[in-house]
Formats: structure tokens, sequence, C-alpha cells
């Protein structure tokens, strides 16, 4: 692993470096928007319609007076990809070569996020982050391009690949879980695809410890454990205490436009051993994150 020196982060809340995230009202925008302001940054969250990676006139006026760049944004309809490959070559791989040239002739450090998607999901060892990709679909091709983009522009910057993500905004696999659970529907879920649920909080800890380190390079993270998406399914209706019939299939039952990795599980030691505190497991996390959900519905349901 290299390390690249950066500009001087001030924490605790002080004046510090202005951070633009790209994407910043998604999923792990928003949650990485409070967690590097607590931090001491000064962030700027940029997002549709103001600001399309992909109009090159829009990503120069977020990268103005930035810098660090977190780039969230990206085409993330897994089977839309099959159906707009175009659409999605330009989010997830020619914007970011923009954005590494642009970051690079102004000396701004660029954090991107990517995805379990770049690998074939073959075998049941974790991924390490020099294991060979072999993307199955358009989504992790075009995530890959991006990926390679960003190495090869000669730009400082850092890779994190995630999987399984769930936060409060967006859609995800937890939430389509709740939603479906909490209108009574049984559920059918698969239990041959294995990774770990990880939350965008958790992530965005993760990021903001990378920078304070001022580390580059590629790391993948995730909670910690693996699990079918089945148990995922278990766990959540048993924490939430939903009695809806749940059944394991295979992937196969479920014919999609864009074929699945069915091993996304990730070996978390590289970026482990930059952290200065152990990662949580995907049961502790996903916990955590519905007593916050069962505690916001149980406060709106009050106030109605």
């Amino acid at each position: 692993m290299t390390t690249t020196k950066i500009k001087t982060i001030h924490p605790h809340g002080k004046p510090g470096q202005s951070i633009a995230i790209l994407g910043g009202r998604g999923m792990l925008g928003s949650d990485l928007s409070a967690v590097l302001a607590g931090a001491g940054y000064t962030v700027h969250a940029w997002d549709l319609p103001e600001c399309d990676i992909t109009r090159p006139a829009d990503l120069e006026k977020a990268l103005d007076g930035a810098d660090i760049a977190v780039n969230c944004a990206a085409f993330t309809n897994v089977d839309g990809a099959e159906d707009q490959p175009e659409r999605a070559e330009a989010v997830n791989a020619n914007a970011v070569g923009r954005l590494a040239a642009a970051a690079r002739q102004r000396h701004i450090f660029v954090v991107h996020i990517s995805t379990d998607f770049v690998f074939n999901g073959q075998g049941t060892r974790p991924w390490r982050e020099d294991d060979p990709p072999q993307p199955l679909n358009v989504y992790g091709r075009t995530k890959l391009a991006g990926e390679q983009a960003l190495q090869h522009s000669g730009c400082p910057h850092l890779i994190m690949r995630v999987q399984w993500s769930y936060g409060r905004q967006g859609t995800n696999f937890i939430a389509k879980i709740l939603e479906r659970a909490r209108a009574g529907a049984p559920l059918k879920i698969v239990a041959d695809q294995f990774g770990a649920p990880t939350w965008t909080r958790d992530m965005s800890r993760a990021i903001a410890r990378l920078l304070a380190r001022q580390c580059t390079g590629l790391y993948h993270f995730a909670n910690t454990g693996y699990s079918s998406r089945f148990d995922v399914a278990r766990f959540v209706l048993d924490h939430c205490k939903l009695p809806n019939p749940l059944t394991p299939c295979r992937t196969g039952e479920f014919p999609a436009r864009a074929a699945r990795p069915l091993n996304s599980r990730f070996e978390l030691s590289r970026i482990q051993a930059v952290l200065d505190y152990p990662i949580r497991s995907w049961q502790e996390a996903l916990a955590e994150y519905l007593g916050e959900q069962n505690n916001v519905s149980s406060a709106l349901h009050t106030t109605k």
C-alpha cells in the first residue's frame, strides 16, 4: 500500500479543507456529507438536477475551490444498464475520466466509490484488491472502466469498492424487504448470493479515516461476516418482529436482464490495517440501523 501527502486536514470542527461530494444527496453521499462535516471539513454536496457529472460545465463548477472530490455519483440500475449501456458508460466511466483529468490539473485529491460487481462472483473465497476483475454485466464493466480511467490518469486518488449498500436514502435491498414485509406480502429471497449488507454510515466513517490517514490506492470495504440474502432477510424480519412467510430460492428462478455475482465476499485485511477501530459485523450495524428506522416510523405514526 502506498500513501501520498495531501493538504493538512483540520479535525474537530475547525475550518478545514473543502470537499465536493458528487452524488451528495444519494444514499452514501448524504451520510458522507454529515460524517465529513462533523470531522471538520467544509462540505459541498452536488447532485442532480443542478449537477450532472456527464456535463463538463457542471463538473467544473463542482470542483471550483475544492481540495478533495468524492465521487458517489453512478448509474446504479443494474438491469437498466443493459438497456442503456451508453448512459451507464457516460456516468460510470467517461465522467470519471474527465473528473480525474480536471482534478489532476487542479491538484485535487479524488475519492471514487466502486463495487463488488467488477468481479465474476465465482467460488467462495473472499475477493482481494489484487484479484483480476471480470465483470458479468454492463454495470460492472462500466464501473471497472471508471476505476481504470482514474488509475491511469496520474491523479492522486483513493478507490473504495463497497457492496450490498443500504442507508436512509434511495432504493436498496433492506428497504425493499421492509416495504414488502410491512405491506404483508410473503417474501421469496435468493439463498445463493453471498456477501455482507453494509451501512453507508459505516462506509462514511471508513472514508473519513482513510482521508485522515492520507491513504491512496484501492481498498475493499464491507461490514464483517458473510451471509446469503435469504439469511439477511430472516434477520430483518426477526429483528422487526414481522411474521411474513419467507421462502428461499435460487438466483436462476428470477430471470433478470443482468447477471448477478453469487460470491460478493470481500477480504478486508488491507483496509482493517489502516483503520484504528474494528470494522463492525453486518449484524451489529444492521440492528442499529433497523432500530433507528423503527424509531423514525414510530415518531411519524405518533405525530399523525
